[in-house]
């Protein structure tokens, strides 16, 4: 585990190398990022933004896409991979939202976690960046960096790095830290070969040093 003190340094680091922490999905209102953030499973935030130009000016309002139907749905969001079950979620959520909501994203996790394809992750990113809450989004990215940075070791459990990593960011800066990641897992700290020599929290990483050594 790090310390808060060597976090705050590497989320001084991240936040100096990547000023603006916004999220990559395009959206006007907060049911549209509940959307969007299902259709993002095993799919690219890129397509998921095309297909949800489509999808919006379809159907405009949470209560014209409550009124879709499943079938509807899933004609225009297909390209996005998993398009019966992100259908039947997309439907089932809106009527949700509708019928017990009053059309409103509510902000509690226990309520958010009652929408239909609304898991953790989808739910931190409501709470973060529709609220301005404290808030841990542990995608992938996340995920991967927390274990090359030490903050878990050999942890692909959302929920434990989501603890782990709340434990130590500082509240107010968790939800940006995780747009952060996103954005460095992406440039440099990918996947398949971490470019450490390009890296700015090398000297701060265990796995850039070994990888330098």
């Amino acid at each position: 585990m790090r310390t808060k003190e060597e976090t705050v340094q590497i989320v001084q680091r991240l936040k100096e190398a990547y000023p603006l922490a916004i999220c990559s999905l395009d959206y006007d209102h907060a049911w549209q990022l509940l959307v969007s953030v299902r259709l993002s499973a095993q799919c690219t935030d890129a397509r998921v933004n095309i297909v949800t130009k489509e999808l919006f000016a379809e159907y405009p309002t949470l209560e014209a896409l409550a009124g879709a139907g499943a079938d509807a749905i899933e004609a225009i969001i297909r390209p996005c991979g998993l398009g019966h079950s992100k259908a039947r979620d997309l439907a089932a959520m809106s009527r949700m939202l509708v019928e017990e909501y009053g059309g409103r994203v509510p902000q509690a996790m226990e309520d958010l976690l009652r929408l239909p394809g609304v898991g953790r992750k989808s739910a931190n990113l409501i709470r973060g960046d529709i609220f301005h809450l404290p808030a841990v989004v542990a995608d992938t990215h996340c995920i991967r960096m927390a274990n090359r940075l030490g903050f878990v070791e050999d942890c692909t459990d959302p929920v434990k790095v989501e603890k782990a990593l709340a434990a130590v960011l500082p509240p107010e800066e968790s939800n940006d830290y995780c747009h952060r990641c996103v954005l460095h897992g992406r440039a440099v700290c990918t996947a398949r070969k971490a470019k450490c020599d390009a890296c700015c929290l090398a000297d701060l990483c265990p796995t850039a040093r070994a990888a330098l050594a």
